[in-house]
C-alpha cells in the first residue's frame, strides 16, 4: 500500500515537471525567435542587433534543451 502511494506520488511529480519543462521550453524558444527576428517585427529599437542575435540564440538553445528534457522525462535515473 505504501509502495503504491510512493509510486503514484513519483509519477505525479514526473508529470508535473515534464509539463513545466515543456511549457518553459516553448516560452524560451518563442522569446528566442522574437529576439532573432526583432528587426523584421519592428522591435529592434530596444536593443542592438548583435545583442538580439546572441541572446536570441542562447534562448533558442536553452528552450530546445528544456523541451528535450520534458519529452525525455528522465528525472530519477
Amino acid at each position: 500500500m505504501e509502495e503504491e502511494f510512493e509510486d503514484r506520488k513519483q509519477k505525479n511529480y514526473v508529470n508535473r515537471r515534464s509539463i513545466m519543462d515543456l511549457g518553459m521550453g516553448v516560452i524560451y524558444t518563442g522569446m528566442g525567435l522574437l529576439m532573432v527576428f526583432a528587426g523584421k517585427v519592428g522591435l529592434d529599437a530596444v536593443f542592438s542587433e548583435p545583442f538580439n542575435y546572441i541572446f536570441g540564440g542562447i534562448c533558442l538553445l536553452y528552450g530546445g534543451f528544456r523541451i528535450y528534457r520534458g519529452v525525455r522525462r528522465n528525472y530519477y535515473r
